[in-house]
């Protein structure tokens, strides 16, 4: 049987992003999430972004990024 990531979605682009100072979910976890997810979809497809003193919150960087992001994988809605 085929699981959630099968087929087309093994080549999905994913950005996956964490403030290196997260007190709630240490940057370990995210990067262990980031090695496991390679082994599931085309690791060259996946990009993980640190921000150096954001903890676990946002930052207009990281939403700079996120933009960037939906921009380029995304198809234009007008």
């Amino acid at each position: 049987s085929q699981g959630p990531i099968s087929g087309v979605n093994k080549d999905i682009a994913v950005l996956q992003c964490h403030g290196d100072c997260d007190p709630l979910v240490p940057l370990m976890f995210g990067s262990l999430t980031v090695e496991k997810l390679k082994t599931m979809i085309n690791p060259a497809n996946v990009t993980f972004k640190t921000y150096s003193g954001m903890m676990h919150s946002s930052s207009i960087e990281e939403m700079m990024d996120v933009k960037q992001f939906i921009d380029k994988h995304l198809p234009s809605v007008d």
